[in-house]
Parts: structure tokens; sequence; C-alpha cells
């Protein structure tokens, strides 16, 4: 439920809502607009006594939330959040770009990558520590050293990073070198991480799942939210279909879906609804750049003033 306070509500009005509604069972969840604040009572509770603060003095309305997710709905926050990654604003009024390599496999081949893509107008920098890997035999990534690279690359060029996290393990050693950290497509549905993060004072990347429903994807931040991590940016990544020439379909769709649903900013990754099956000659193709600019396109006609860009590779 959501009880929405009139413009002229008191604080001592909006106080009385807040203690009525844990009073009820709920959790209270204020946001506080340009005009107005909106008070969500989330879990479960008594409903009719929410229902009943529609004659309490300040109150305008009292309304259910649509949606299973509560705390990322734009129903209880219409305004759209911005996410602040050590001075860059994802969600803000700029285009933000994430590139990197996939895994940091060495100190020489990280260091001139993050000039590089600095030079190209990248406004962050990723590298994979610890990579989760289809293949058991296949590289897992540097994990400590790469973490130390990525610090040093950051002090060089000034780009903030991110990078992925797979385990509650090393949550803490990442981020003493990191700026963000990523939940990877396989760990949308991790929930013993997800609710680990939720206690970090750390911005969160949270990738949608290969197979995972926009609905889905939505509720695995909610984890996060719920828990009391607001600084969560959404990241579409492609999602499995019967299409075999490209690894995973880009969900362009899904971006606009999830804007439309969500206050959190969505940044779009193609590069993996680029790349090529494993096996096929030619490797990566040269589609990325247009799926880039479509990205750009979808988000920008919806808020011109408010364009994201994709987590690319160099």
């Amino acid at each position: 439920m959501i009880v929405n306070m009139s413009e002229k509500a008191t604080e001592q009005e909006i106080a009385h809502i807040i203690e009525r509604i844990r009073e009820a069972g709920y959790q209270p969840h204020v946001t506080r607009g340009v005009e107005r604040t909106i008070v969500a009572a989330v879990g479960n509770g008594r409903r009719h006594e929410i229902e009943a603060l529609l004659v309490a003095p300040g109150v305008e309305n009292v309304v259910a939330i649509a949606q299973p997710f509560k705390l990322v709905s734009r129903q209880v926050k219409p305004e759209r959040s911005v996410v602040k990654v050590r001075g860059v604003a994802i969600g803000g009024p700029g285009v933000v770009v994430i590139a990197g390599p996939c895994s940091v496999e060495s100190r020489e081949q990280l260091l001139s990558t993050a000039q590089a893509v600095k030079r190209a107008g990248a406004t962050m920098l990723r590298g994979g520590a610890y990579k989760p890997r289809t293949s058991p035999y296949d590289f897992q990534g540097l994990g400590l050293e790469a973490l130390k690279i990525l610090r040093e690359a950051r002090e060089q060029s000034g780009l903030p990073v991110v990078t992925e996290v797979m385990s509650t393990e090393d949550i803490d050693i990442i981020c003493e070198h990191v700026d963000m950290l990523q939940i990877g497509a396989r760990n949308m549905q991790n929930f013993a991480l997800l609710r680990r993060l939720a206690t970090v004072n750390k911005p969160v990347l949270l990738k949608r799942g290969p197979s995972a429903t926009v609905k889905e994807w939505l509720l695995a931040a909610e984890y996060l939210l719920s828990g009391g991590n607001s600084q969560v940016v959404l990241c579409e990544r492609g999602i499995k279909t019967f299409e075999t020439e490209m690894r995973n379909t880009f969900d362009l769709a899904a971006v606009a879906l999830a804007r439309d649903l969500s206050h959190l900013p969505v940044i779009a990754d193609p590069s993996h609804g680029t790349g090529k099956q494993s096996g096929r000659s030619g490797g990566r193709n040269g589609y990325g750049p247009c799926l880039t600019e479509a990205c750009i396109a979808n988000l920008g006609m919806e808020n011109p003033a408010g364009l994201r860009s994709s987590s690319a590779h160099p």
C-alpha cells in the first residue's frame, strides 16, 4: 500500500503516518519528492488499518501497489533515481559508458585498456577479477591480484571501477578495491548474495539473468532495496532464445519496460547480445555499435535528458 501525503502535509503528520504503518505490522519506506511525500507500507500486515489512514490529517489518498515489487516501483517513487559512482552519475543527464575487458588477464593489459577507453570517452572502467565460466577448465580470473590491478588502473586513469562479485565471502575484499559491485547474470537470483549486498554501502549493478523475466529481474532488485541498499542500477545483457547465430538475444524492449515500471537507472550491455556462438568463425561481430546507438535512442525517446549507454568490451 502507498500513502500519498498532501502537498501541505506537516512533518508531524508524516511522522504520525509512519508510526501508524509500523503499528499495522508493515515497514514504512519514505520517499520525499519535490512537491509531496510518499510513504510505502511494505511487507505483511493489517491492510484495513492502512486503508483507514485515508481520513488521517495530511493524507491525500491511499492506493494499492500494482506490482509484486514495491520499492523499485515508480508508484512508490515517480522521480527517476540517480546512482553516483565516485562522481559519475548513472541516470543523470549525460551518457555513461562503462568499458573494459571481460577478464583482467595482466597488469599491462588492464592499464593500457584503461587509458585507451578513457581516450575514447568512457566514464567508467570494468574488468573481471573472479569470472564464472561454463567450463571448469576455462580461465577463472586472477582474484586478489586482479583487484589490485583494478585499483591501480583507477588511480592512473581516474575512472571509477566496477567488477563482478560471485560469492558472499569475497564481498569485503572486493569493496576495498573497487567502486561498484556487479551481480552477474548467473547470480541474479542468488538470494544469499542479494541479501548480503543489500547491507553494503556500495552501488550495485544488477544484470538480468539469461532466462529471467523482467518481473523476476525487478524482484531481484527488490531484495537489495528492501535490505537497505538503494544504490542499484539495472543492466540488460541479452536472454536465451531459439536463435543460434547469436550468443544471446538482446531484449531492447525490456530496457524500455524496466524504465516504465521502475525508477531505477537502466543501462544496456550489447556485447553478449552481439557475440557469435562459440565455435563459429569471426568471433564478435560488428553489430555492437549499431545496437548501442539503438539503446541510446530507445532511452532518449522517453527522456532526452537521461541517456544511458552500455557496458561494453573494448
